[in-house]
């Protein structure tokens, strides 16, 4: 039996992870920026690159870091479209990290000279955007 290598054993045990906000009296804003994000076109099987961007506010807990890189990685081998993967990843999140709000983008690399870019946002029951 083939043993797996740590890192892919790392990325299949992998759990989104939080820990608490110590600041929960503030709105503040955490980004998170993933510039090697990659996945596979579902119907081509070709690879898809993009750059994942994460903002949000926390309410309780904020994301640890490690656990969102492993939880990422997690989507290299998969196939799935630009817009699955952007709103799965912002509904994975908001399950576990429970923000006042979030906002996901990706940004994803030309291909056949056409360029993506996806966005999703959650609002929390109550909570206003401060405008920029």
């Amino acid at each position: 039996m083939d043993e797996l290598k740590r890192g892919l054993k790392e990325i299949l045990e992998s759990k989104l992870e939080v820990f608490d906000n110590k600041y929960p009296h503030r709105d503040y804003e955490i980004t998170i920026t993933d510039p090697e994000f990659t996945c596979l076109c579902p119907r081509t099987g070709y690879p898809d690159f993009a750059t994942i961007e994460v903002k949000y506010v926390p309410d309780k807990y904020c994301l640890e870091l490690k656990s969102f890189k492993l939880f990422i990685n997690k989507y290299r081998d998969r196939g799935i479209f630009h817009e699955e993967a952007v709103n799965e990843i912002l509904e994975e999140l908001v399950k576990v990290v429970q923000p006042r709000y979030m906002f996901v983008r990706g940004d994803f690399n030309p291909r056949g000279n056409v360029h993506t870019v996806v966005t999703a946002e959650y609002l929390a029951e109550g909570f206003r955007r401060k405008q920029e």
